[in-house]
């Protein structure tokens, strides 16, 4: 989840019109460090983004922040349709990287992807709302949340925003054929990889690297590092589920428009 600046980390329009409205959009996003919203639900994304399952259809979704199933126990602003917005390059690499992995018994599971601005500044707020520790025994039972913005956990921009960064795992196709994927251990629920931790945990456990987990959260690790790695995407070393784009289209833009 991070959301560390430093971090390097087709749905089209119909018609003519529509086309010159997004471009229109897509360019005035370009022109400041970050984007302004977009209010009107009729408009479309801009120009360069698409919906992952217009390009992927068979990834599967669980897009965290639609939701409460994350660190703030609740929705985050921003997030009004629990779909995966990326830039079309991003979308298309992840499409590559479905490939490879469905005829070995696997898929990809994302549970984040394009992050509008406006979330960002609502995981500020919360960090700063000490009164609100509902989250802490899953998310950072080791941590003081008063000290999430100082360790980098959380900070005021994130590459999310930039639209070529996902977060994502690996699941069995049908976990009943465990025994026979290139991944190691027992499954978890929904089938999913046993990677050591839950998602967004705020641990030097959830560090890909990590040398004290078990050999077969460790190999689970490397295989989704070394098989993103093949389809041009990098890993953020502090979460072994962040992965950005290489060559992410959009560098120094932070866009704003809602995930819709």
């Amino acid at each position: 989840m991070k959301n560390r600046s430093s971090d390097q980390d087709d749905r089209r329009p119909a018609g003519s019109l529509a086309q010159a409205t997004g471009a229109c959009l897509a360019a005035a996003a370009l022109l400041s460090p970050v984007a302004h919203a977009q209010e009107d639900p009729l408009l479309p994304i801009p120009v360069g983004f698409v919906h992952l399952t217009d390009v992927a259809q068979t990834v599967r979704l669980d897009i965290r922040y639609h939701g409460s199933a994350n660190f703030m126990g609740r929705p985050a602003a921003g997030y009004d349709a629990p779909t995966c917005i990326l830039t079309e390059p991003a979308a298309r690499r992840l499409l590559a990287v479905q490939r490879e992995v469905r005829p070995q018994g696997l898929t990809l599971k994302v549970f984040d992807c394009y992050r509008p601005q406006r979330a960002v500044t609502d995981f500020v707020a919360w960090t700063r709302d000490a009164a609100d520790q509902k989250t802490k025994a899953e998310y950072f039972p080791g941590v003081d949340k008063a000290a999430l913005l100082e360790l980098g956990y959380i900070a005021e921009r994130s590459g999310h925003s930039r639209g070529s960064t996902v977060d994502l795992t690996l699941a069995a196709l049908e976990p009943e054929t465990a025994s026979a994927l290139p991944v190691r251990g027992p499954l978890l629920a929904g089938g999913e990889v046993d990677m050591g931790t839950p998602f967004d945990l705020f641990d030097v456990k959830s560090h890909t690297d990590n040398p004290d987990l078990p050999e077969a959260v460790r190999h689970n690790r490397r295989f989704l590092k070394e098989l993103m790695a093949r389809h041009g995407f990098r890993n953020l070393p502090e979460e072994w589920w962040h992965y950005t784009l290489d060559e992410e289209p959009y560098p120094d833009t932070y866009f704003n428009f809602p995930v819709r």
